[in-house]
């Protein structure tokens, strides 16, 4: 006997990408506000964060921060969080710098 398969709730299927998004979407506020920096560290957490969900979560659970493997996915996204964060904070300010 085969137990029915629980099938999520299509908005719930998504929300690891939403706050993924979400994320981003601040970090994008604050570079339009002119904090450049602090947005793009925001960015670059949002890809850190995007890669704790994919190593955490099922591939069933992941939805759109699912793209190739699990292991590819998460060191991708951490190597592109790591490398946007480590420009953010060691780049030179310059006229319009925070």
């Amino acid at each position: 006997m085969t137990t029915p398969h629980r099938r999520r709730h299509p908005v719930l299927a998504h929300m690891p990408f939403a706050l993924v998004l979400a994320v981003v979407a601040l970090g994008l506020v604050r570079i339009i506000l002119y904090h450049w920096r602090q947005g793009t560290v925001l960015i670059g957490a949002a890809l850190i964060l995007a890669a704790g969900l994919r190593a955490l979560l099922r591939d069933e659970q992941a939805g759109l921060i699912m793209i190739r493997g699990r292991g590819v996915d998460v060191l991708t996204y951490t190597a592109f969080g790591l490398c946007m964060i480590s420009v953010a904070l060691t780049i030179e300010g310059g006229p319009l710098g925070d």
